[in-house]
Parts: structure tokens; C-alpha cells; sequence
């Protein structure tokens, strides 16, 4: 893995809604095979640029370089078959579906047979189930929910089904993933092994990973490098040492050390 290559450039993003700016000329870039964290205070645009990513949002100005492909040039149901995969701020599942159901919707990227095939119990259709299958049962095995695999999200405690969803967003297979604040509403020991598996899937996995998330203590110990926003304004840009330091950085968000 080229740790200097460039898998995601973000070129001079602006977007408005009405009269507010919630992005303003910012611009970045996530090279591949590292964490990188972006932090700011509540209505900094954080979510709102991880929207603008994956294609929720179309920006009125720049470029959102994904390797070769312009993602705001992008229809927004082709950018997870590219190989970006996210979590959201606030769960995002079929709370009526088992977590089993629930990731094997997200391999629909990867599934190549027709319908008819797949009708077929013996077919080809079948066979690529299986193959689906297995994979997902190694992603539940991975995250350790093996025992609820069967159970339906909707009654699960909120800790497991945020891991429901990292798990949901994995079966997609991403180079890149999008976490946005994986740890809110998680008390300590769910936030520790959170945690884990991110770092899990970043070093044995090598999946790329972009992170927004409030725990200044474990953004500066599991990140590369950061990118801080305000109001829509990059004011930091650097590796944890550089953030802690920069004095604009701290006054607008992480506040005067003690």
C-alpha cells in the first residue's frame, strides 16, 4: 500500500442552504491506508461534507476527487458500488429486519445475477448467495454479534446497533468508509470497544477511513492526521500535534489547556 497516494481529494467545496454556508472553499485530501479525523464544534459542517462525499449532497462549487472520479459529478446510487461505504450521525438500519437481513442488503453492490437466476433455488442465483452469505457471517464473527445476528435491530440496545451498522457498511466492501460519530451516545466500555474495531479494520482490514467524533482523547490517539472546520472554514489541517497546538484550533474549539 502507497501510504503517499492520494485516495480522496477535496478541492474548494462550497455549499449554501438558503443564506447559510455550510462548507465554504474547503479543501483536503485523505491519503489512502490512514485515518484521518475531521473535528470542529456542533455546525462546523462536518456531516454536512461527509454528505457532499457520498453523494447526499451536491456541492455549488469545487471538486470531490475519488481516484479518478469526480464524486459531485456522480449519480449518488453508483458512489458505494466505487468502493465508499458510511455510517450516520443517527442510525440508519431496517429496524425491522434481523442484523443477518440487514447486511446482507448492503452486498446488493456485489450481486450479479439476474432475477431469474436468483429465483432459480439451485441456480447460479443460489450459489451466489452462499458466497454472500459467508461473507457476512465472517463480518459478524468480526464484530463479535454473532448472538444477535438473528435479532431484530429495531429491539437492540443502541451500542450494538451502531455495530450493527459499522457491520452493514463493511459487507459493502469499501476502500473508503465514512464514520460520523460512531461513539455518540455509547457510555464507556461501548465507546473502548468501538474503538477497537475501527482500529481493527484500519490495520488488519486496510480500509482508508474518514472520522468525524467528538472524543478529542481518542481522535488524537488513533489519527493520522486532522482536519478541523468552523462555520464551514478549514482553521486546522496537520497531524494531532500540530491541531493541539495551533492556536486558532484551540479557540475555537478544543478551549485553553488546564
Amino acid at each position: 500500500m502507497n501510504s503517499n497516494a492520494v485516495l480522496l481529494d477535496v478541492k474548494n467545496v462550497s455549499i449554501s442552504f438558503g443564506g447559510n454556508t455550510a462548507l465554504s472553499d474547503v479543501e483536503f485530501t485523505v491519503k489512502m491506508g490512514e485515518i484521518r479525523a475531521i473535528i470542529g464544534p456542533n455546525g462546523a459542517g462536518k456531516t454536512s461534507m461527509l454528505n457532499c462525499i457520498s453523494g447526499f449532497y451536491r456541492p455549488q462549487k469545487g471538486q470531490i476527487l475519488f481516484k479518478e472520479t469526480d464524486l459531485t459529478q456522480t449519480p449518488t446510487h453508483k458512489i458505494a458500488s466505487l468502493g465508499i461505504a458510511r455510517t450516520f450521525q443517527n442510525i440508519a438500519l431496517y429496524t425491522g429486519l434481523s442484523t443477518l437481513d440487514n447486511l446482507m442488503a448492503a452486498r446488493h453492490v456485489h450481486m450479479n445475477q439476474s432475477t431469474l437466476s436468483s429465483a432459480i433455488y439451485w441456480g447460479k442465483g443460489r450459489q451466489e448467495e452462499v458466497k454472500h452469505r459467508h461473507r457476512v457471517e465472517e463480518i459478524i464473527d468480526f464484530l463479535e454479534i454473532a448472538d444477535i445476528r438473528k435479532s431484530v435491530v429495531g429491539a437492540l440496545p443502541y451500542g450494538l446497533r451502531k455495530r450493527v451498522e459499522l457491520g452493514r457498511a463493511l459487507a459493502l466492501e469499501p476502500e473508503l468508509l465514512l464514520l460520523d460519530e460512531p461513539m455518540a451516545g455509547m457510555n464507556i466500555e461501548e465507546k473502548e470497544d468501538m474503538a477497537r474495531f475501527i482500529l481493527d479494520i484500519h490495520e488488519r482490514r486496510g480500509i482508508t477511513i474518514v472520522l468525524i467524533e467528538h472524543d478529542m482523547g481518542l481522535v488524537m490517539d488513533i489519527a493520522e492526521r486532522i482536519v478541523v472546520l468552523d462555520f464551514g472554514v478549514k482553521i486546522g489541517d496537520g497531524n494531532p500535534e500540530e491541531i493541539r497546538n495551533n492556536e486558532e484550533v484551540i479557540r475555537a474549539y478544543l478551549g485553553q489547556p488546564s
